[in-house]
């Protein structure tokens, strides 16, 4: 019973969403603005830009509450920042290239990934 009672326990943990993440200091706006002129939409449908809409990348709605990203990396701010400035450090067989970004910009742009929630 009381086995029972620890996995149920569990399972109810596992369905919650995750905690929101916060990147202190940085600007989802100016985020935002640096997806569009970085052109991240070529390969990625993404909430609040309107065109380009790509489709090699994967939508992107829903970014905050994912676990995973790329499927392989856990989903947390440092990780993400280091992702967004290059992806093939931390996976080389991605498809997704190296960026330019500062690690200020990333910051930002990782700021407003983690306001695209499923709700």
């Amino acid at each position: 019973m009381m086995g029972a009672m620890i996995g149920l326990a569990t399972l109810a943990a596992c369905a919650e969403k995750p905690t929101v993440r916060a990147i202190s200091g940085a600007d989802p706006e100016r985020g935002l603005a640096l997806i569009e002129a970085q052109g991240c939409g070529a390969c990625h449908q993404i909430p609040g830009v309107a065109w380009p809409r790509g489709q090699v990348g994967g939508a992107l709605a829903g970014f905050a509450d994912r676990t995973l990203i790329a499927g392989r990396h856990p989903n947390q701010p440092d990780v993400l920042v280091r992702w967004l400035r290059d992806p093939p450090a931390l996976s080389p067989d991605t498809g997704m290239p190296a960026s330019n970004l500062t690690e200020t910009q990333a910051r930002d742009i990782a700021a407003y990934l983690y306001t695209l929630h499923d709700d």
